[in-house]
């Protein structure tokens, strides 16, 4: 039952790790083919470099980590009973299932100016409907609850170091995307930013679409 229950676990997040990031690849060629060039796909600069080098460990270890994983490690056996559960191996399903639904709500909020990069020179428009009318950077909100399910799917030391690894990533991503933001918009963009949560909603604050 256990051996059953661990296959179906390693499964969906193996699967939910395909699905999200084959749609990564289907998003970037589809504005690559809306703007006629690259949705700033290639880091510029070290730290963007680096940045990509995290990025990258996270994806190759969510989609390898199920792979070879045999068993709950030992860290975790005493947490065995509350982790086998069926009401927890359905929370980290939701929580996958609600991070991909979300993040697809992004990409239709986002239009053409979804970007993966900055470009310094380039000037995309202000985006405040969907998601962003709260939060300034809801896909690493919703790419954080993925990894939150396929911690409680998988709890393993190597989980947790993904997710480790995955908050310095978008930290450090969300401050240089808002400096950027900042150069380019203004004014606009300071008041967007006293009125929204950088990856939560700030309570009380709506802004207008």
């Amino acid at each position: 039952m256990v051996a059953e229950s661990l296959l179906i676990r390693k499964s969906v997040v193996l699967g939910f790790a395909l699905i999200y990031w084959i749609g990564v690849l289907i998003q970037v060629y589809r504005v690559r083919k809306r703007i006629g060039r690259s949705p700033n796909v290639k880091p510029r600069g070290l730290k963007e470099t680096l940045l990509w080098g995290g990025w990258l460990f996270v994806i190759g270890g969510w989609i390898g980590q199920p792979l070879w994983v045999g068993s709950i490690p030992s860290p975790f056996l005493s947490l065995r009973p509350f982790i086998m559960q069926r009401a927890v191996m359905f929370l980290g399903v939701l929580m996958m299932v609600s991070g991909y639904g979300g993040t697809l709500w992004c990409y239709a909020a986002l239009g053409d100016a979804w970007r993966m990069g900055i470009r310094k020179r380039e000037k995309t428009v202000l985006v405040r409907n969907g998601p962003y009318r709260l939060v300034r950077h809801p896909i690493y909100l919703f790419q954080t609850l993925m990894l939150l399910g396929a911690f409680l799917l998988l709890p393993t030391p190597f989980s947790l170091l993904l997710f480790g690894i995955h908050l310095l990533c978008i930290y450090l991503k969300a401050f240089d995307e808002e400096v950027y933001l900042l150069t380019v918009h203004g004014s606009e963009y300071r008041d967007y930013l006293s009125r929204t949560g950088r990856f939560l909603p700030k309570i009380g604050k709506v802004i207008a679409p």
